[in-house]
């Protein structure tokens, strides 16, 4: 069976677009941690990954734990060498919550981020 936050996230870690938008529905949507839509969509999920992958060459995202419930994943994690226009500090903490189809497939439909 396909895991597709594991997925992401090794795709993430290798900087490779093409096999983490796999992981993802082509409409959805991810949230910052007050629900303010942060993109909607494939497209605008690529463009905005495409740039930090190619802006971050020492990107990481450690997994602090991981708690699966129905639907959705619970990810605590750690992000190194994120370069950011917006001054975040080199060691982001973030919890992340992923909801997943219910069929086909079991892609990411929706991301909520909550960051300090």
């Amino acid at each position: 069976m396909f895991d597709a936050p594991q997925a992401q996230l090794d795709a993430y870690n290798a900087r490779d677009i093409e096999a983490f938008m796999r992981c993802y529905t082509d409409d959805c949507v991810a949230e910052d941690g007050t629900g303010q839509v942060m993109f909607r969509g494939a497209e605008a999920m690529r463009q905005r990954y495409t740039r930090l992958f190619q802006d971050s060459p020492n990107l990481h995202c450690r997994l602090v734990s991981r708690v699966r419930l129905g639907q959705y994943v619970f990810d605590e994690e750690e992000i190194t060498g994120r370069v950011s226009p917006d001054g975040a500090p080199p060691l982001r903490r973030a919890m992340v919550v992923y909801r997943l189809q219910q069929s086909g497939g079991g892609l990411i439909e929706h991301i909520r981020f909550y960051r300090e």
